[in-house]
């Protein structure tokens, strides 16, 4: 049986202020062809379907249209949520939605109820974990069980999976969303202070694949069958250099899964450029990539280029982030302070003042400007 991996949808993200949904609609859309030409026979969604726990209503509507199409190609779905989800809301019309194969996974209560698929060898049984925190574990199973209850996140998790039956003489699939130790993150992930969410690997031992959702680069943890499938589109300039993927996982029998990263092409691809006014600017260095991309650039000018955004954004429209790397930026600015400020002149307070926000003194010409400045306005 083939299963496609996909997770962090984040559908609804604004980046930089600039709205994704478009990108979301035609990656979404790739990943449908992905699906059919795979020959799948479900779709693992491992949390974070929306940005927002209230997501805009285009969101909604967006991820409805590729549920549907999922449904219309008789293809099983199988959905948690995840940190940026509402799980009430998520899990609104599951059980209507099930009878057409798409499963959404309730808000946790205490248990996680087995779906069972088949095929030439046998059964496979489905877990779906939503994004659990210690108090969600708690309130879940307050007075239904004896012993200390959860007070970390790894405990949290560990009490939920051990809580399942499973039946480790068949194949077994979790869909989760969580932060396992050992992974590695990037800019546009929430991460707690002091890893607290951090989940151990081993608690994930019994299943035959772990599709998790919640990490933006796609990786494996341990072993080949624990995997981060990855956000299917950058969100942080970070993530530059990373190719966004979806994961196609074949089970045959026990034991033998194998696993493939599909590659995604986005709509608008995001870089980082670095150089110059003259050199960004020239022909010869644009007319190599696509300039519709999102964009960061770094100009390495010592001076400001007035209006230099707007500028740019001529050539690059898609320009998200212009920062500068020079002199004034690159090193810490230091300022004698031994003498005390009623003693200074008002030229020697400027001049430090300038020295502190540009991290080089003024000029000849700048400082002379600036006396004239002063002189002026002593003058009554």
């Amino acid at each position: 049986m083939k299963f496609i991996h996909i997770a962090d949808l984040h559908i609804g993200i604004r980046v930089n202020e600039f709205s994704m949904l478009e990108d979301q609609k035609y990656i979404l859309g790739q990943i449908l062809q992905i699906v059919q030409r795979e020959h799948a026979d479900a779709v693992l969604i491992a949390g974070d379907v929306y940005d927002k726990a209230l997501p805009s209503a285009e969101s909604v509507q967006i991820f409805d249209r590729f549920l549907t199409e999922l449904a219309d190609g008789k293809k099983k779905v199988f959905v948690v949520s995840g940190n940026h989800d509402s799980p009430e809301r998520l899990a609104f019309g599951a059980r209507l939605m099930s009878g057409r194969g798409v499963h959404m996974s309730p808000v946790y209560e205490g248990d996680v109820k087995e779906i069972t698929l088949e095929d030439e060898f046998g059964e496979i049984g489905v877990w779906m974990l939503p994004f659990l925190k210690p108090a969600t574990v708690r309130h879940a199973l307050e007075g239904k069980v004896e012993g200390n209850m959860p007070e970390t996140y790894a405990e949290a998790v560990k009490m939920a999976v051990d809580r399942m039956k499973i039946d480790d003489t068949k194949r077994n699939i979790l869909v989760a969303h969580q932060f396992v130790a050992g992974a590695g993150t990037c800019d546009s992930e929430i991460v707690s202070v002091g890893s607290l969410d951090n989940v151990p690997v081993d608690i994930f031992d019994g299943f035959d694949y772990v599709a998790m959702g919640h990490l933006h680069n796609s990786q494996s943890v341990r072993r080949d069958t624990l995997r981060y499938c990855g956000t299917p589109l950058k969100y942080s300039f970070s993530e530059a250099d990373q190719v966004k993927s979806v994961t196609v996982v074949e089970m045959r029998e026990k034991g033998q899964v194998s696993v493939l990263a599909v590659p995604l092409v986005p709509l608008h691809d995001m870089r980082k450029i670095r150089g110059t006014y003259l050199e960004v600017t020239a022909k010869s260095f644009y007319q190599e990539f696509q300039r519709e991309d999102y964009v960061q650039v770094t100009l390495t000018d010592e001076e400001d280029v007035p209006d230099g955004l707007q500028k740019l954004r001529i050539i690059y429209p898609n320009l998200m982030r212009l920062s500068y790397d020079n002199t004034r930026t690159g090193r810490t600015g230091k300022v004698d302070a031994d003498s005390a400020v009623e003693q200074k002149s008002e030229e020697e307070l400027f001049g430090e003042f300038y020295e502190l926000q540009n991290n080089q003194p003024m000029g000849e010409e700048q400082r002379a400007y600036m006396k004239k400045v002063i002189e002026s306005l002593q003058t009554p």
